[in-house]
């Protein structure tokens, strides 16, 4: 597993025209937004029960510093498949980054915390001109920010400090509060370092927070390869779903957590993923409409059509182990 950065999403809009999809055919490069993730989880998975070889392909795993620095490597042509939300795919059309949400991977907002120093007295609405701390611009956890000043009727500074920055920043005291996503919410809630000041995964109306996402150029050219890819992911959700005690022990050996916590997040976001993937049910659009309108709301713009932003070509056929 290895971590990348990339530059601003405008400086290599290029890029993607220039870069091929995929390193080599029998290749998928899976980007994932930040390690201590879920993401990060099923696709780890998925390598260590051999999915992607049983699909007759290999995956090399990128680690990015958040969900717009993942979005930014796919349009650099440095990832071919990765999570994100629908409001990036919509933005990235306007941008000339042609991509389109191929699976259905989270419904819900599962542990993510506006959180603040557990000896804090701040509430929600003593936020108003504070600093809150996010992973980076664009990202799922700058959408909840900026529902959160849209919701509440405050404005705060959105601070981007990166998936791994977002605990330190908080704990030193650098700023006021944090959009914290899990397990990393409940270690430090279970610690007694930081409490809960707002639960998204209740305050936000369900909608498509999170899915699996290729550039058009991919889907058109290899197919085949994203099919695969797409199996081997699912195929690591149904395994974990079905495995607890290897799922948590692998969480705990992948964030360095006790298990306790590994199983708190097992329970509250693995098993609340969706295991079917498929782009093309019946309440699909309309959650990925809700997704959108919501990041509307927040204040971003660039928003286009749900049938822009999806693709129903695609149904994952979860590997078996």
């Amino acid at each position: 597993m290895k971590t990348s950065r990339c530059h601003a999403l405008g400086s290599l809009i290029a890029l993607t025209l220039l870069a091929g999809p995929a390193s080599a055919a029998d290749t998928i490069r899976v980007g994932l937004p930040t390690k201590t993730y879920w993401p990060t989880t099923i696709a780890e998975t998925a390598v260590r029960q051999k999915l992607f070889e049983k699909e007759g392909i290999k995956a090399e795993l990128t680690i990015y510093r958040s969900g717009a620095e993942t979005f930014e490597g796919m349009a650099a042509g440095a990832a071919d498949i990765i999570l994100d939300p629908p409001s990036l795919v919509s933005a990235g059309r306007k941008k000339g980054v042609m991509s389109r949400i191929v699976a259905n991977a989270s419904m819900g907002n599962f542990g993510w915390q506006l959180m603040v120093p557990a000896k804090s007295t701040i509430e929600v609405k003593d936020l108003n001109g504070k600093k809150v701390a996010i992973t980076a611009a664009g990202s799922g956890s700058d959408l909840l920010a900026l529902w959160t000043i849209q919701e509440k009727k405050i404005d705060f500074t959105r601070v981007p400090v990166g998936g791994g920055g977002l605990v330190p920043n908080l704990l030193a005291g650098n700023v006021e509060a944090a959009v914290v996503y899990s397990p990393l919410s409940f270690q430090i809630s279970k610690s007694g370092e930081a409490k809960t000041i707002l639960d998204y995964s209740t305050a936000v109306p369900p909608n498509l927070t999170a899915g699996w996402i290729v550039l058009d150029k991919l889907a058109e050219t290899k197919p085949e390869l994203v099919q695969k890819a797409l199996n081997a992911l699912y195929g690591a959700l149904a395994f974990m779903r079905a495995n607890r005690d290897a799922t948590v022990k692998l969480i705990a050996e992948l964030y360095e957590m006790p298990a306790e916590i590994a199983g708190m997040e097992y329970d509250n976001t693995i098993m609340k993923l969706e295991t079917d993937g498929n782009m093309g049910a019946p309440n699909v659009s309309a959650a990925v409409q809700l997704s959108l309108d919501l990041a509307k709301l927040g204040g971003l713009k660039d928003i286009v059509p749900v049938e822009d932003v999806i693709s129903t070509r695609f149904k994952p056929v979860p590997t078996k182990p």
